[in-house]
């Protein structure tokens, strides 16, 4: 046994980068039938080492350890369904688990993975699956990222289970032959986990780093199996990893939102950011053109502008031309609006805006009335912008955002009141 460390810290850390791991391994040895009986061994086993390691000291190997007693509190359950020891199937190779080293357990994790997000199951429930069963994610932490009520969440997980049960559905990774439409939902969750941690839509945090760096861990499991390397997937991978280098200088000190232009680009991570490019290249392989390809593209030439000043907006928006053409949302055509405005103008940014202002799905999205508030008052006029600004605030946004809305009211009306007659 080694020396003590801080124990809580330990096991949180354990948690959160093992659990996940571990219920895939064992579901996978059990069968997905029993992801339940997973779930349960593996917190009785992170339970039982907050129990003991205080006093018996932290193993050599604790992941070993857990992975062990999470087993044997598997098998001492089914005993009592009357399975013997011998009856478990076993796979040759697992039976040692304690001697498999950290991130040994790839495969099992891409079959749960792919097991989370089958079509069967429904959108939502790809999303809470893969946190829950793979992420290791708690229940509140999924309703925190989703902006749901826990007991929504539980109650979606129930149903999800019950049907992987009925549906007898597979943990293994897809054939070839059916590999891409599979992997096609397994990307979409990945997008979706990181940018809800890339640009919270409510609380008080504008960024959730830890939503950011499960995503990329994800994406590195399916970048690191031949099975799964794919050129989209390396593509989606290096738009997360630029995308995460600026992590650091999206909010201050205090938390607030630093708009792009303003940033410390000195505390943008450039190892991501050559991490990102390498993965790109490796993207660029074959003749498929992926919207995360796009995408990268244009967080590469943010990444690599010098400064603001230096940003090559007529290219970002050539790109943003070609991700509409792939891609058609309202919130990918409001990005355009805004490459359009760096290129050309204020007032040719606005008119794009004006063709995407009707959308319903952009009906309560804060950021179209935001960034029109932001060409006006860069077009000179300030009461359009400020009645802009209040139309944001009236919508939901992190605490954050509403802050940073609230400055930027609060300074066109002191400019106002300046420039008005005394």
């Amino acid at each position: 046994m080694s020396a003590n460390p801080p124990l809580a810290g330990l096991v949180d850390h354990l948690f959160r980068h093992a659990a996940g791991e571990m219920v895939a391994v064992l579901a996978r040895l059990l069968g997905p039938a029993r992801l339940d009986l997973a779930e349960e061994a593996v917190q009785d086993a992170l339970l039982r080492a907050l129990q003991t390691w205080p006093f018996a000291g932290v193993p050599d190997n604790p992941r070993g350890w857990l992975f062990q007693v999470a087993r044997n509190r598997a098998l001492d359950h089914l005993r009592h369904e009357t399975m013997s020891r011998e009856a478990l199937q076993w796979p040759a190779g697992i039976v040692d688990l304690a001697q498999r080293g950290a991130g040994s357990f790839g495969d099992e994790a891409l079959a749960m993975m792919f097991m989370c997000c089958d079509p069967a199951l429904g959108h939502a429930a790809h999303i809470a699956l893969t946190l829950k069963l793979v992420s290791g994610f708690s229940v509140e932490e999924i309703a925190d990222a989703s902006l749901e009520r826990a007991p929504a969440v539980a109650q979606r997980l129930v149903r999800a289970k019950r049907e992987i049960r009925e549906r007898r559905l597979a943990l293994e990774i897809p054939l070839p032959r059916e590999l891409a439409a599979r992997l096609e939902s397994v990307l979409e969750v990945m997008y979706l986990l990181f940018n809800e941690g890339y640009a919270a839509h409510g609380g008080e945090s504008l960024v959730r780093a830890d939503l950011c760096d499960e995503a990329i861990r994800l994406a590195r499991l399916l970048a690191g199996n031949p099975q799964t390397d794919r050129p989209a997937v390396e593509a989606l991978l290096a738009l997360m990893l630029l995308q995460r280098s600026r992590l650091p200088a999206r909010v201050d000190a205090l938390g607030d939102l630093t708009l792009l232009a303003d940033q410390d680009r000195s505390r943008w991570d450039r190892g991501l950011v050559e991490a990102g490019l390498r993965h790109l290249e490796r993207a660029a392989v074959g003749t498929e053109i992926s919207p995360y390809h796009i995408e990268a593209a244009i967080a590469a030439h943010h990444a690599t502008a010098r400064d603001a000043a230096s940003t090559d907006w007529p290219t970002i928006r050539r790109l943003y031309d070609d991700l509409v053409a792939q891609k058609p949302s309202p919130v990918v055509a409001l990005n355009r609006a805004v490459a359009v405005a760096m290129a050309e103008g204020p007032e040719v940014g606005i008119r794009a805006l004006e063709r995407i202002g009707d959308d319903p799905a952009l009906a309560q999205y804060h950021l179209l009335p935001a960034v029109r508030a932001g060409l006006e008052r860069r077009a000179g006029r300030r009461p359009e912008a400020l009645r802009h600004y209040h139309a944001a605030l009236a919508l939901r946004c992190s605490a954050p955002e509403r802050r940073f809305l609230e400055r930027q009211i609060a300074e066109i009306e002191d400019e106002l009141s300046r420039a008005a007659p005394q």
